[in-house]
């Protein structure tokens, strides 16, 4: 049995200095008001952190294996649900499939389903939208059905992409997560894949989204080069430097250590404007609708009322935006699902008087830009009234 040889005298020197300048230097520092190279501001910068559980509470790891984790069954489980409330919602009113394309920059597979008219027109003949589910990680459901449906019903084709970082296609495809990067290619992708079907006209395609979903549309919106002619964002998330704040640790975690970020708004700062729509609104140069709730508990209205305000006064020929204020509630976020009211059992609508308006003009919007009809002599359908 080996013997356990003692620390020579320049190891033991080493050990007392390290004790030393962790533990003694900065009692010495704090007791002394904090001279030194850094002054009080300094000492202040050394504590000895005493309260473990308020440290445990602030802290957000940028390792990727501490990013928050799921149950990937369970989630690969609902999406098979989902597929099948889609199917048969669908049967004898619209066409239904699940599809999958390639992301055309990095060849990245992204599902998604397919809602298109049940007889098709001849060659460019249907206006198209790509809808954005939201979510730091979600998935296309079924609770927008009935929206879906009277899209289709008015002549659109729609397709809405499960990006990569959605849930329902195991830990791989989880954890490929890139909110704000790569994810939105993975959505414009969808125009590619749109532009193969011979009844989809390439000058007429639209993006809408919801909350993370409308922060992407609003992204793509204000690319320099876009594909889409018009654009809408629902509660659309806006700003990370600032959101990352206001919501605080247990929000930073779902971002701080994903492998194209690595760290927080204030270590990298660049990286998060870049990610955020507020600051590219100089950039935008296609039509966009912009709908808010100020009693939105999700994406709060101090954060969404700045890009509101900016599209106001930098690009009001360009952006139609409407604060709902304190519109009926739906769900624990109160306002932020106000226009996506849905009966999770019938899967129909069920309407508030500003859920009607705010669709009413969505549609207008799109209707407008889009010219969705065949033949654009007749009347638009009716707009729904208050109930």
């Amino acid at each position: 049995m080996s013997k356990r040889l003692r620390p020579g005298p320049t190891r033991l020197f080493l050990r007392a200095a390290t004790a030393l300048a962790l533990f003694v230097l900065p009692a010495v520092l704090l007791a002394q008001g904090g001279r030194g190279r850094g002054g009080a501001d300094s000492a202040r910068a050394l504590p000895v952190i005493t309260d473990t559980a308020r440290a445990a509470l602030l802290y957000a790891s940028i390792k990727f294996e501490d990013l928050p984790q799921a149950n990937f069954a369970q989630q690969i489980a609902g999406t098979k649900r989902a597929d099948s409330v889609n199917a048969a919602y669908s049967k004898g009113v619209m066409s239904f499939k699940r599809i999958t394309y390639k992301n055309t920059l990095d060849g990245h597979e992204v599902p998604a389903y397919l809602w298109e008219p049940l007889v098709k027109r001849g060659p460019r003949g249907h206006a198209a939208m790509v809808w954005v589910h939201g979510g730091v990680h979600g998935q296309w459901g079924s609770g927008l059905l009935p929206f879906v449906k009277e899209a289709v019903q008015r002549g659109y084709v729609i397709i809405t992409p499960d990006y990569r970082g959605s849930t329902g296609y195991g830990k791989e495809f989880f954890d490929a997560i890139d909110y704000g990067g790569r994810e939105l290619d993975d959505v414009a992708s969808a125009v590619d894949y749109l532009k193969t079907l011979p009844y989809v006209d390439p000058d007429r395609i639209g993006i809408m989204g919801w909350s993370h979903g409308g922060f992407i549309a609003a992204h793509l919106a204000m690319r320099t080069v876009t594909p889409f002619k018009a654009a809408a964002a629902i509660v659309p998330v806006t700003n990370l430097v600032f959101r990352l704040s206001y919501k605080g640790p247990a929000y930073q975690r779902s971002y701080a250590a994903e492998s194209t970020i690595v760290g927080l708004p204030f270590e990298k700062p660049d990286e998060y404007i870049k990610r955020s729509p507020l600051y590219h609104v100089e950039d935008l140069h296609i039509p966009i609708l912009v709908h808010v709730a100020t009693n939105d508990q999700d994406v709060n209205y101090v954060e969404d009322q700045q890009l509101v305000w900016k599209l106001r006064a930098l690009k009001p020929d360009l952006a139609e935006t409407m604060v709902y204020v304190d519109p009926a509630p739906w769900g624990a976020s109160v306002g932020h699902a106000f226009s996506r009211r849905v009966d999770n059992v019938t899967h129909e609508r069920v309407d508030s008087p500003a859920q009607i308006d705010s669709w009413n003009r969505t549609w207008t919007f799109f209707d407008w830009w889009l010219r969705p009809y065949e033949d654009h002599s007749k009347p638009l359908p009716p707009v729904r009234t208050a109930p």
